[in-house]
């Protein structure tokens, strides 16, 4: 009865407000702007380092890549299910840069569809620093965080702490740096606010490159007393 209730729902809602696919501009059929062949294009991150969610070639064992077993991260795993690929750019570039926030239930609901996660104490998205929030107007990282809780069943309760974690500078835009340049960009970048001793820890952000933010942000959590930390992530970029 609830199925029937619910197919009956949609196909009012649909026949009333359709959504365009936001991609191809077609029908969406579904109460998201993304029709299913354009989700379809969007490639997973299926075969990965199981730490840093690095791309490895299809078939390659479940294993750290090079770099993580060179120097592992702060955090313990990454959930990034899917590739930096050209329609998924497509989305984040607007949602971030364009003032698309309409964005944010379709990505919260990719990345639901294809994580699998212990649910967390707390839920911290990566912040931006208070001048560069100000220009933007939005942190599209808390949105997504706040999303994920509102869309998902299994982290329902769960809270968002968007003042725990402060960026203590503008860094500088990180785009064309290599790993090392970026590590240093970020050294010091983060302040915890308040202790979260014991607390299990999901920072949320975009897009995964070389991991530099995520490790440095990771690092001062965890010299605050908190008892691990995950990566909760849209999309991972391939190293160079």
């Amino acid at each position: 009865m609830v199925n029937k209730l619910k197919a009956v729902s949609h196909f009012l809602l649909e026949g009333l407000l359709p959504q365009y696919c936001a991609l191809c501009g077609l029908f969406s059929h579904s109460p998201l702007p993304l029709c299913e062949h354009c989700q379809r294009e969007m490639p997973l991150n299926t075969s990965h380092c199981p730490c840093c969610a690095l791309p490895l070639p299809e078939g390659s064992p479940a294993v750290l890549c090079g770099r993580c077993q060179q120097h592992r991260p702060a955090f313990e795993r990454a959930a990034v299910p899917l590739l930096y690929g050209e329609y998924l750019a497509y989305l984040i570039q607007q949602w971030k840069y364009h003032g698309q926030q309409r964005f944010t239930p379709l990505l919260a609901s990719l990345w639901l569809h294809r994580s699998h996660v212990t649910r967390p104490d707390l839920l911290v998205p990566v912040p931006m620093h208070w001048s560069r929030q100000l220009r933007r107007g939005y942190n599209q990282t808390e949105l997504l965080a706040r999303a994920l809780v509102s869309h998902g069943p299994a982290l329902g309760g769960v809270r968002v702490d968007r003042r725990l974690l402060r960026r203590n500078r503008a860094t500088a835009a990180q785009s064309g740096m290599d790993a090392r340049a970026r590590a240093t960009n970020l050294r010091g970048a983060f302040t915890v606010r308040r202790r979260c001793d014991s607390l299990r820890i999901a920072l949320v952000d975009d897009v995964m490159t070389t991991g530099a933010t995520a490790d440095a942000a990771a690092s001062a959590l965890l010299d605050a007393g908190a008892a691990g930390v995950e990566i909760w992530c849209l999309a991972r970029t391939p190293i160079d």
